[in-house]
């Protein structure tokens, strides 16, 4: 079987999402961030030597996308 990985940021959601079953909680998001963002993270040093750095900052952003729109969502509900 192919791994598909995707390469825009609704692609990327939808296969986090729908694909993969895993919701975009804050918690999560939050989580991934942290991860990603430490360069010395065990995790982050397998992601990048898996996928590349390039994807390994692309998802880094697309998980600050989704933690700005939750922020952009909560405010909305003050």
């Amino acid at each position: 079987m192919k791994m598909m990985i995707p390469h825009d940021f609704e692609s990327w959601r939808r296969c986090i999402e729908v694909d993969c079953g895993i919701a975009l909680t804050d918690v999560f998001v939050n989580r991934r961030i942290a991860i990603y963002a430490d360069a010395q993270h065990a995790e982050t040093q397998r992601f990048i030597k898996r996928y590349g750095a390039e994807h390994h900052r692309q998802v880094l952003q697309w998980f600050r996308t989704v933690a700005e729109q939750d922020d952009l969502k909560k405010e909305e509900k003050r």
